[in-house]
């Protein structure tokens, strides 16, 4: 996998966090009122969301530092 910077990682990862959390709430507050189905789409559509924040944070946690390439290295003026 390719490398990502780790702050844009963080903010991808509180985004699906949040916006699983916000999910699942108002699906299993609000949405009962309108119908079963939709109330169980919503609760579901906010399950996958923590689940992607989970895995951002398994890539913000695992990945390894960016080496710098040998090719694109200038050279040291002496």
């Amino acid at each position: 996998m390719r490398y990502i910077n780790p702050i844009k990682v963080k903010v991808i990862m509180i985004m699906f966090f949040f916006t699983g959390i916000l999910g699942i709430i108002i699906g299993l507050t609000v949405a009962p009122s309108m119908s079963s189905y939709a109330s169980l789409l919503i609760t579901f559509m906010g399950v996958v969301n923590l689940s992607l924040g989970g895995f951002f944070g398994w890539v913000f946690l695992t990945q390894q530092p960016q080496e710098e390439d040998a090719r694109k290295r200038k050279r040291k003026k002496k």
